[in-house]
């Protein structure tokens, strides 16, 4: 379909979203004084100009205008704009459902004197509350970006693996996954977090794929923040869908190539153990674990650059064997199934969506419909995934009810 009538398209239903949420915002203000009812008209309808304007602009016009965090963050604003209208529209199209009804029932009844006709009007009380109930959704959005997308929160596991030598009972691992440094606008907040990690002074640090959006440049200017994560039994890591470029129009394969080489060299810059379909040992006492690290490996649509069979290769003498892979699909995929004497996976990629509610051992987000293990700890016979929330976030750059993840494992001897 040609782009213009698509636009054209799009343009058209926003604007009837505008028109008859404003329908309703004009009885909400009813009997107002006439300078907030002007604020409220220019100000709706100026709103409107601006947003079909960038729409235009960024459809028609040079799409390179807006980069990074600031194309997230108008795109997101528009959003949560017509996300919060189309959530006061279904209460005003409930409202009008059952006028309309009413209506054809009066058309049945003989109308009494006093009636004036058949009209009836819409109820103002039923337009407040579908203007009070629209800006809920912006309420919450807003808030998950300016306080939500850094509310770093441990979560803390200990699991248990009967195998697991006595010289390693009871060290700790961290985690940190998903990172999309593309994606920051709070260096200090993005600090914060890596400060809150080091005080745990974990023995192991593991990080879970997606340094970046896209491209690798966006991590230079975080290199010297997230070099800070050490701990005295190294740090390793492993790569995730986007830190191959596959989402981005490269002018050639040479320049992608590239891209994904300076991406290797972001890890090797911050001391991290990049494990490409790889393995190492860690020794304690004359005993040893081996750390499995997988490229990325997803099911269904993502790239499938993972080969488990050689990262598990030479791991014949190790008493435990954990594995980091990103996508927690591997898991079912090709792990369980086929590598049972691997113990302990630790993955990430999904984020929680982003969005959801934990209370107590209740937990729920659109995530679960997509993923059949999404965020926290899964054990299947004596074989254990974790999966974790995420550091950063991408697309709507904040995070509702699923707050930022650092992971602290504790690792014991024995069964639960």
């Amino acid at each position: 379909m040609n782009r213009i009538l698509i636009i054209s398209l799009l343009l058209a239903v926003l604007f009837a979203i505008d028109w008859y949420v404003y329908q309703g915002a004009l009885l909400a203000i009813k009997g107002t004084s006439n300078s907030l009812r002007n604020v409220v008209k220019y100000g709706y309808w100026s709103l409107t100009v601006i947003t079909f304007s960038i729409i235009i602009f960024y459809n028609f016009g040079n799409p390179n205008w807006l980069k990074g965090t600031s194309r997230s963050l108008i795109f997101t604003g528009i959003f949560i704009n017509y996300f919060s209208k189309v959530f006061a529209a279904i209460f005003l199209f409930g409202g009008d459902l059952v006028r309309g009804v009413k209506w054809v029932v009066s058309l049945f009844q003989n109308p009494s004197p006093s009636a004036g006709g058949n009209t009836i009007p819409r109820s103002e009380f039923l337009a407040k509350t579908a203007m009070v109930a629209g800006t809920l959704p912006l309420v919450a959005m807003s808030w998950g970006i300016f306080s939500g997308a850094h509310d770093y929160r441990f979560r803390r596991k200990t699991i248990y693996l009967p195998n697991l030598p006595k010289s390693f009972d009871g060290i700790t691992i961290g985690q940190v996954s998903d990172i999309h440094s593309g994606s920051f606008f709070n260096k200090t907040a993005v600090k914060g977090g890596v400060e809150m990690m080091m005080k745990e002074k974990p023995d192991l640090l593991f990080f879970t794929g997606d340094l970046v959006n896209n491209e690798s440049s966006e991590v230079e200017e975080y290199i010297n923040i997230f070099d800070k994560l050490k701990a005295p039994l190294g740090v390793y890591s492993v790569t995730g869908n986007h830190d191959y470029g596959d989402y981005k129009n490269w002018s050639s394969q040479a320049e992608k190539q590239q891209n994904f080489k300076d991406l290797i060299e972001a890890h090797r810059l911050m001391n991290y153990d990049l494990l490409m379909n790889e393995n190492r040992y860690i020794e304690l006492g004359g005993e040893k674990i081996a750390i499995l690290g997988n490229e990325n490996w997803g099911a269904g649509r993502f790239a499938k650059y993972g080969d488990l069979s050689k990262a598990h290769a030479g791991t014949e003498e190790a008493a435990v064997k954990i594995l980091l892979s990103h996508d927690p699909s591997h898991w079912d995929a090709q792990v369980k199934p086929n590598y049972k004497d691997i113990d302990l996976m630790f993955a990430g990629h999904t984020h929680g969506f982003q969005f959801g509610v934990e209370l107590g051992d209740f937990k729920w987000s659109p995530s679960q419909y997509a993923y059949k293990q999404w965020a926290g700890l899964y054990t299947e016979g004596n074989q254990h995934l974790y999966v974790n929330r995420g550091f950063g976030y991408i697309g709507y750059p904040g995070r509702v009810g699923m707050p930022p993840e650092l992971t602290i494992i504790t690792l014991r001897r024995g069964e639960a």
